[in-house]
């Protein structure tokens, strides 16, 4: 008989699609902190709750393995590319206290170029105390050029510690950056915690007849339901709204929940926002729209999205829970392809994270391994600062509002499918977002 999962009874508050505040907790054989105590709590969670358990070896030499990430690489099903683990101490500063060790940006390094294109900036870090923006190119770190550091990077003589230093406090990086203005300018940093705010930008603008709010949300975590409040007490009363998720690989499904409740709520109220399919262990369960924390409720007909292959799991929850109801279209690329998500388990001082579920939607869809398809192509290239018309995934979603189609013809069925005929993720974009956070 199937019975319901253990975190089923708050399910709204701990279910994620990356991260978690509240690690679940499951019964397993065996409670040693030693390797084979956790290499055997691993084994034992995982046949219990993975999504694909039926994929797992049924023996395993549990004292072979030299760590859980290990075991996990090596049992998980071929179909699995999001499956991880991390320390607790990681989980904790990134989902539940918002903080990580650093100057508080993140980069997109172009190798073939020997550029490094800033992406986001933290408010309160080091990062943003200088001036660094969006769109801005590092042009040397620690008088060595760029191309230098990247060149060495690819060729693995050089790591991200070697250029930025470790993370400990009062470390210290002299960095020159060109902004698109072509403006050179030089700073000292220092590396410190830095709080991650999840809403890096936020405004409204008049586009042709239409009253157009847009804010940039850049993670699922605790704190994102009063990030999300601030930004749309800004954008009561627009006639459309642009959320912009190309870097957001996921987190809390309560947060997603809260976004598109208050984005549709005339249209959502008393709907089912998502239903999660479990393994042969467990009983499927539905999930109503629900507000949470939300209090603006701007009930639009229709809803743009920004997204690219980083835009992951709770992002494209969003996306998948509100086509039922609303009109939702998609700006930029494809999405990463991840219907599926995970709860954290704590095992000693790590916590696992293994695909527990599927998710679909009130029509009962959530094949989308392949990614979301984008409504109207572009490509996010990185040229200004948060909200520039220049920008052209906000630019696409501009012209949408004013003419009601895509700058170029209406996209055919074989160029949809070309946008996802991309490298194949290897693991959850989430992994790559923070290991280009400096």
């Amino acid at each position: 008989m199937n019975k319901k999962l253990f975190a089923l009874v708050s399910l709204s508050l701990v279910l994620t699609a990356c991260g978690s505040d509240d690690p679940a907790e499951f019964p397993v054989i065996g409670s040693s902190c030693t390797q084979l105590g956790k290499n055997t709590q691993l084994f034992n969670i995982m046949h219990e709750n993975y999504l694909w358990n039926t994929d797992l070896p049924r023996k395993v030499n549990l004292a072979s393995y030299r760590s859980i990430t290990d075991l996990l690489n090596d049992i998980k099903s071929p179909r699995d590319r999001f499956s991880f683990t991390m320390t607790k101490q990681q989980y904790e500063d990134r989902y539940v206290n918002a903080v990580f060790f650093g100057y508080g940006f993140g980069t997109q390094s172009l190798y073939d170029e020997g550029k490094m294109k800033v992406l986001y900036v933290y408010d309160d870090s080091p990062a943003a105390e200088i001036g660094l923006k969006r769109a801005d190119e590092i042009i040397e770190v620690n008088g060595i050029a760029m191309a230098t550091w990247l060149a060495r990077l690819a060729n693995g003589t050089a790591t991200n510690e070697d250029m930025f230093g470790p993370n400990k406090a009062g470390v210290s990086v002299d960095i020159m950056w060109r902004s698109p203005d072509d403006s050179v300018s030089a700073a000292t940093m220092s590396k410190r915690s830095v709080e991650t705010n999840t809403v890096f930008h936020t405004q409204r603008e008049t586009i042709g007849n239409s009253d157009v709010g847009y804010f940039v949300f850049d993670t699922f975590i605790d704190r994102s339901k009063d990030d999300v409040n601030n930004a749309l007490d800004q954008l009561v009363g627009v006639d459309e709204l642009i959320i912009d998720l190309r870097y957001n690989g996921g987190g809390l499904i309560r947060i997603a929940n809260q976004i598109a409740s208050q984005t549709a709520w005339h249209k959502v109220e008393h709907e089912t926002f998502v239903t999660y399919k479990y393994n042969s262990n467990f009983s499927d369960q539905s999930v109503l729209f629900d507000l949470g924390a939300g209090i603006t409720r701007l009930n639009l007909d229709r809803v743009y999205v920004l997204t690219t292959q980083g835009s992951c799991s709770a992002s494209e929850l969003i996306i998948n829970s509100l086509t039922p109801f609303i009109e939702v279209v998609t700006i930029g690329e494809a999405t990463c392809g991840k219907p599926v998500g995970q709860y954290p388990t704590q095992i000693c001082d790590e916590v696992l994270f293994a695909i527990n579920f599927q998710t679909v939607n009130s029509a009962g869809f959530g094949n989308y391994f392949d990614g979301i398809p984008a409504t109207c192509a572009a490509t996010d290239t990185v040229v200004a600062d948060w909200g520039s018309s220049q920008d052209p995934l906000l630019a696409t979603a501009y012209h949408h509002v004013q003419q009601g189609s895509c700058p170029t013809p209406a996209l055919s069925a074989l160029s949809i499918t070309q946008q996802t005929q991309r490298a194949p993720l290897t693991r959850d974009p989430l992994l790559d977002k923070l290991a280009n956070e400096h």
